[in-house]
C-alpha cells in the first residue's frame, strides 16, 4: 500500500461535541429512556396484575435514569464534575469501581428491551405518539451512532 504524501494526508479530528456528556445523554441515554418508559407502559397494558407492577418498576427506572442522563448533561454544561453516572446501574456500578462495565449491562438491557418489543409483537400496540416517540429514539441514537463511529475514523487519522 503507498503512502501519500504529507501534503494529500488527511488531518486528525480533535476531541469535540460528539464525545461530551452531553451528546452521549442526548443521543444514547435518553432514546434508551424512552424506550424502557414505552416497554414499561406495554407491560402494564397486558392488565395482569403481576405484570402491572413489574410495568410500573421498569418505568420508574425509565424515569429515574432519565433524571440522572440531565443531571449529567446539566453539571458538564455548567462546568463541573459529574457526581452521578448515565444511569442507575452504571451509578450502582460506581460502589464496585466498575461504572463503565455495569453501564455496559444496561446498554445490553436497553437492547434487550428494544428486541423484546419488536419480537413480540408489542411494538404494534404503542398509541401512534408513543410510535413517534419511538421512532425519534430510534432516528436520534442510531444516526448519532453513526457520527459517533465517523467521528472516530477521522480521530484516528488515516
Amino acid at each position: 500500500m503507498r503512502e501519500q504524501p504529507a501534503s494529500m494526508s488527511i488531518p486528525k479530528a480533535e476531541p469535540g461535541f460528539l464525545e461530551t456528556p452531553v451528546f452521549q445523554a442526548l443521543t444514547i441515554g435518553v432514546p434508551f429512556c424512552i424506550f424502557k418508559l414505552l416497554f414499561g407502559l406495554l407491560i402494564m397494558r397486558t392488565g395482569n396484575v403481576p405484570l402491572s407492577i413489574l410495568g410500573w418498576v421498569v418505568v420508574a427506572w425509565a424515569s429515574a435514569d432519565l433524571l440522572l442522563n440531565l443531571a449529567r448533561a446539566f453539571f458538564h454544561l455548567s462546568g463541573q464534575t459529574s457526581p452521578v453516572e448515565y444511569c442507575t446501574i452504571a451509578q450502582l456500578g460506581r460502589h464496585f469501581n466498575r461504572p463503565r462495565l455495569f453501564l455496559a449491562l444496561d446498554t445490553f438491557l436497553a437492547f434487550s428491551i428494544i428486541c423484546l418489543a419488536l419480537w413480540s409483537g408489542w411494538i404494534g400496540y404503542l398509541n401512534p405518539f408513543e410510535s413517534y416517540l419511538w421512532y425519534a429514539a430510534t432516528t436520534l441514537n442510531l444516526i448519532s451512532l453513526s457520527l459517533v463511529n465517523i467521528w472516530l475514523e477521522l480521530r484516528r487519522g488515516g
